[in-house]
């Protein structure tokens, strides 16, 4: 499967985006979703995860309240709904999926084996 990122863009503190990540070569359908962020000089962080079934999301504490991940009902796009932006959401946003993740696996980026390019979200006044 082929994933493409977007959605990203320069938003006021408060404000929302919402990060779309597209499959090609195959829908979602049997594939975890992950959707993880890398700040300048950070390590890659977890943000949020839906599990292969499609029945559970999971967030960072950081984001809980504040992001929504939902999937569509063809399980070709997978989106994420960022409400309430902070700067320290400023970094680059990267989808990822794996067919074979379980639900203890879904922070670790290393586990997932697809990855979209990056999209970059910008939280500044």
């Amino acid at each position: 499967v082929q994933l493409q990122a977007s959605g990203g863009g320069l938003v006021q503190p408060g404000g929302s985006l919402r990060l779309s990540c597209a499959a090609s070569g195959s829908t979602f359908n049997g594939y975890a979703v992950g959707w993880f962020r890398q700040a300048p000089g950070k390590e890659r962080e977890f943000v949020s995860a839906i599990a292969r079934t499609g029945g559970s999301t999971y967030y960072a504490d950081s984001v809980k309240g504040r992001f929504t991940l939902s999937r569509d009902k063809t399980k070709t796009t997978v989106y994420l709904q960022m409400n309430s932006l902070k700067p320290e959401d400023t970094g680059v946003y990267y989808c990822a999926a794996g067919s074979r993740l379980i639900t203890s696996s879904l922070g670790t980026p290393g586990q997932y084996p697809y990855w979209g390019q990056g999209t970059q979200v910008t939280v500044s006044s």
